[in-house]
């Protein structure tokens, strides 16, 4: 139990600054920010500080790829998933008490299939990149994983902007609702699709990997 609780922190730590940074990068004051370089490495960052702890998933799309993987255990998933969901909610109250966020975003944003294949897509990238860098034998040791990982995120949010809210991350998902961001109507689609990503992406490790 005592392992589990400082897997789940380091997993609630590293989801808080994830969705911390994409409130605030999101939505600055000014306009001379760069929101996918800051979110892609401050993912990067957080993999490389509690990856040896917990796996640094940071997203319960990932956790549910690697318990399908079997780097996981299904005893393990729900914590995790409350942790990271807990700590992207936190975050997002947080960055709406500091940041001015303007009411431009709306429930009628996106397209709802491009957003989903575009949230399908990255979503599974990422899981899939994280499975084959963090987990597999075959890359055992490695010291990249984590800017792959970041590297993901970066390029994702680059290729999909205005297509999607670019979440790849059903507690990123939430954070942005709960910042206000938008109705639940295309998040709640949003995050579904993460899941069902997570969930083809473990089937394609399984099919692609040596292990």
């Amino acid at each position: 139990m005592k392992e589990l609780l400082k897997k789940c922190l380091v997993e609630f730590i590293g989801t808080f600054f994830l969705v911390f940074t994409i409130g605030c990068a999101s939505f600055p004051n000014s306009s001379n920010g760069f929101p996918p370089m800051a979110i892609g490495f401050v993912l990067m960052v957080m993999i490389y500080a509690g990856g040896h702890v917990s796996g640094g998933h940071y997203n319960p799309a990932v956790s549910l790829a690697a318990a399908i993987r079997g780097a996981l255990s299904w005893k393990d998933f729900i914590p995790y998933m409350i942790s990271q969901f807990i700590g992207g909610v936190i975050a997002a109250c947080l960055v709406k008490y500091i940041v001015a966020i303007p009411p431009y975003a709306s429930e009628t944003s996106y397209s709802m299939m491009p957003m989903i294949i575009c949230e399908f897509l990255f979503t599974f990238a990422l899981c899939y990149t994280v499975l084959h860098t963090a987990t597999s034998e075959d890359t055992k040791g490695n010291s990249y994983y984590g800017f792959a990982i970041g590297s993901v995120v970066f390029v994702g949010l680059l290729t999909t902007v205005g297509t999607c809210y670019g979440a790849f991350n059903p507690a990123v998902a939430l954070g942005i609702f709960t910042m206000g961001i938008t109705k639940a109507k295309l998040i709640l689609a949003t995050l579904l699709t993460n899941f069902v990503a997570g969930a083809v992406a473990a089937g394609a490790y399984k099919i692609t990997s040596n292990d």
